[in-house]
């Protein structure tokens, strides 16, 4: 195993759990910038290794250290009603690596050197990559808001704020877990670790680690 690499993937977990504390919250769902962190691993790991830097950011927040959002840790932290979210970097991560490197290997160039237009396609490939995240964050959200007056009422006061007020309650809870996240997470958060990638791999390659 390369430990330039390992220190790096502990190096992206930390941020990450740095990116967690920039939150506020949107009812019961706090709303954070892990997003950032969880691009950035993508774009300066290989696929191996941003799935381990997602492994040890878990780990972390399983040994009880305060590296989910409003510096919470633990085993409730993961099969809470927000859990599947967290669950979810692990294969965004990697899919943010994979299709990231195939988009630069097709355009010749290396994330320090990204223009306006690569920037915008990162964003696109971004949204790609986080639909595991939204994925399993809706259902396990769904899980325990189908049991749980709160998470419903909370759920039903979005939509119906947004003028749907005729939705299945799948929908429902879809929209209010899901739908009202990705603006930010894509317009804010990866527009974000995109440019710190940058950035960052530029300030490595000065220091002679290359970036795979």
């Amino acid at each position: 195993m390369d430990y330039m690499k390992l220190m790096l993937s502990t190096l992206t977990a930390v941020l990450t759990g740095l990116f967690a504390q920039l939150r506020f919250s949107v009812g019961p769902i706090p709303y954070t910038m892990q997003n950032a962190g969880v691009v950035m691993t993508g774009l300066l790991l290989s696929p191996k290794y941003s799935l381990i830097s997602m492994v040890i950011y878990i780990l972390l927040i399983a040994l009880g250290l305060p590296m989910a959002s409003g510096f919470r840790g633990g085993i409730p932290v993961l099969v809470g009603h927000t859990g599947g979210y967290i669950l979810g970097f692990l294969p965004s991560a990697a899919i943010m690596s994979y299709l990231s490197r195939r988009y630069l290997r097709l355009r010749g160039i290396d994330i320090y050197e990204i223009k306006l237009r690569d920037v915008v396609a990162l964003m696109s490939i971004s949204l790609m990559a986080t639909m595991p995240t939204y994925l399993l964050g809706f259902l396990v959200f769904a899980y325990y808001a189908l049991g749980s007056n709160e998470l419903l009422s909370w759920a039903r006061n979005i939509t119906y704020s947004m003028g749907l007020c005729s939705l299945d309650i799948l929908a429902m809870l879809f929209i209010a877990s899901v739908v009202i996240f990705v603006p930010q997470d894509i317009f804010m958060d990866s527009l974000i670790g995109i440019m710190l990638s940058k950035e960052l791999a530029n300030l490595l390659r000065s220091q002679g680690v290359k970036i795979d």
